[in-house]
């Protein structure tokens, strides 16, 4: 999905398979991430005002400049998996969810843009993509879902993105859901989400998880770097480990994790 020439597969149908963040002044955010999390950056052959963040070589995530008129704030997106962008499409609008953007050709795939019945913005892609998935190497440790309803949530991803497949394990639990490929957790659904809060970080969203080792010293730099922690403040204990929620410089909401061992 980078438009990289390293290595690249189809994914799964339904998995995770990559996340970005738009936002307004691409410098700032290069260098509000490196200090964060380390990353360095490299160009993309999808667009010049488009880079792939790498932590150890292993590409981490795509950072692009938004466009005039579209999302006015920064919002990490997470993109799935599937294998006909058209009829993933048919079926997000069929069950009462909106497609804001496409399907439409973007490198050698076909890319489409969505919110849920709730609001959380979610991607899809059809095409090769790099190899990456949550929880190996240096990608996002999870992906969280923030909901109001986590059982409709579930029902609603799982028929967008057929996890009833053997690939996948989906898992039910007395308040959230686990949804694992392989045996290991990619997502989980939990509630929480307030679809009238004014507040940003209590809205239904997908969350984007980044492990760390000191969760502490990386709120520290973040704040240095010009990011700030949402209010009220959000540490969390979410699936895996210790989280803390923090906002970069554009509003961009992300998690840090400490995963326990």
């Amino acid at each position: 999905m980078s438009g990289s020439n390293e290595r690249r597969s189809v994914p799964v149908q339904g998995a995770p398979c990559w996340v970005n963040l738009m936002v307004a002044d691409l410098a700032v955010a290069q260098a509000f991430y490196g200090a964060v999390l380390g990353w360095r950056f490299r160009s993309s052959s999808l667009d010049e005002d488009f880079v792939v963040a790498t932590a150890g070589g292993d590409p981490v995530a795509g950072i692009g400049t938004r466009r005039p008129g579209l999302a006015p704030v920064s919002e990490w997106t997470p993109y799935f998996a599937v294998r006909d962008a058209d009829a993933t499409a048919a079926r997000i609008r069929e069950r009462g969810a909106t497609v804001a953007v496409g399907p439409m050709a973007l490198g050698d795939g076909r890319v489409g843009l969505a919110a849920d019945r709730d609001g959380a913005t979610f991607g899809f892609w059809e095409g090769y993509t790099l190899a990456w998935s949550p929880g190996e190497r240096q990608a996002p440790v999870r992906l969280d879902l923030q909901t109001r309803a986590v059982f409709e949530a579930a029902v609603f991803y799982g028929e967008v993105l057929d996890w009833t497949a053997e690939d996948f394990e989906v898992a039910y639990r007395n308040d959230y859901v686990l949804v694992k490929l392989g045996g290991r957790v990619v997502l989980s659904l939990r509630g929480g989400g307030v679809q009238t809060s004014p507040l940003a970080h209590l809205r239904p969203r997908w969350l984007v998880n980044f492990a760390v080792d000191d969760i502490e010293t990386a709120v520290t730099a973040a704040v240095a770097a010009g990011g700030s922690k949402p209010q009220p403040s959000s540490a969390a204990r979410a699936p895996g480990g210790f989280s803390r929620t923090l906002q970069d410089p554009d509003g961009g909401l992300f998690t840090l994790t400490h995963q326990e061992p």
